[in-house]
């Protein structure tokens, strides 16, 4: 194989790294956590991992942090963590999920309504521009 389609595929991976890494709300919640953190710093969870418009369960959360969600950030190298206390940190490729939501937040007021603001506000307001 040609070393530029090697390379080709190896950027295709990493970008499928990071997206299966945001897939899912703690996992992006907590990328968020630890970027509003000092670099070396860890954050507590289940807490750094919880959505703050959504209120949690939080020891089903523990359970699937512990479970799935740590695991696979830290395979991706997203994140490193530790049980006890159950903390996360920074893994050596945190800054391959932190450049999205740098540009995400960089583009903020570019981000259609359906994406940043609640389904059941934007009827209520598409409903009301409707009878007026």
């Amino acid at each position: 194989m040609k070393p530029h389609y090697r390379n080709g595929e190896q950027v295709i991976d990493r970008w499928d790294d990071v997206f299966e890494a945001l897939s899912a709300e703690p996992r992006r919640q907590l990328v968020v956590s630890l970027l509003d953190a000092e670099p070396a710093e860890s954050v507590p969870l289940p807490e750094s991992a919880v959505n703050p418009n959504v209120p949690p369960d939080r020891e089903a959360l523990r359970r699937e942090l512990h479970h799935h969600h740590l695991p696979k950030l830290a395979d991706l190298g997203i994140v490193a963590w530790e049980e006890d206390p159950l903390v996360a940190s920074r893994g050596p490729r945190f800054d391959e999920a932190a450049v999205v939501f740098e540009a995400l937040h960089s583009t903020a007021t570019e981000l259609p309504d359906s994406l940043v603001v609640g389904c059941q506000r934007l009827e209520r307001e598409r409903q009301k521009g409707v009878g007026d």
